[in-house]
């Protein structure tokens, strides 16, 4: 699954720079509520960079095929104190997402010489997720420390607006998506990011 995926996302780029017109990218950042079997819940902040090609292109309408793919650093720190005895709990999460996207954009963002100033996209695909989980369980006597890695793949999807800003049709964007895993560990991913899309 993973070479398919960087494949796709080698074959997106190759394409970009062999059909400029068509290609379209994007930077941002956001957060992603990652659940799941033997995890510590998390909410990770990431960085995501979205390379996109048009394989339908009008001025107000495309179909694309996209990879935006996502890093996420977070941590979670809680304290419980009962009794005369404290307890410290604190996870740590690193994450990788990488989703194979085809959208269906209209009006702002779906091309290059869009006239819209607002847009809207929805898409589906798949999607592989690899995450660190760094537990530590600590209190008066004893400290324990519990590392889990997960790799995950099943269906996506996302959904989105767009806003235009500028003369040349650079835009702002709004997104929320979901991956759903069909592995043993039944991770799911819930990422909402804001993006400029160049």
């Amino acid at each position: 699954m993973k070479k398919h995926i960087l494949l796709s996302f080698l074959l997106i780029i190759l394409a970009g720079t062999t059909s400029a017109q068509k290609f379209m990218h994007g930077v941002g950042t956001g957060v992603f509520i990652n659940s799941g079997t033997g995890i510590h819940n998390s909410v990770p902040t990431i960085l995501t960079y979205s390379p996109r090609i048009n394989m339908v292109d009008r001025e107000n309408f495309s179909v694309s095929v996209g990879l935006p793919f996502s890093v996420g650093f977070g941590s979670d720190y809680n304290l419980y104190s009962q009794n005369g005895s404290t307890e410290i709990n604190s996870a740590t999460t690193f994450a990788i997402n990488v989703p194979l996207i085809c959208n269906v954009n209209l009006g702002a963002g779906a091309s290059k010489s869009s006239t819209k100033r607002t847009g809207f996209f929805a898409g589906a695909g798949f999607a592989y997720q690899y995450g660190s989980y760094v537990s530590r369980l600590y209190n008066n006597t004893t400290s324990e420390y519990v590392k889990f890695n997960a790799d995950a793949w099943g269906p996506a999807a996302n959904i989105g607006i767009r806003f235009a800003v500028g003369r040349k049709q650079k835009n702002i964007e709004a997104r929320v998506s979901y991956m759903g895993s069909v592995t043993e560990h039944k991770i799911s991913a819930i990422g909402i990011a804001a993006l400029f899309n160049f």
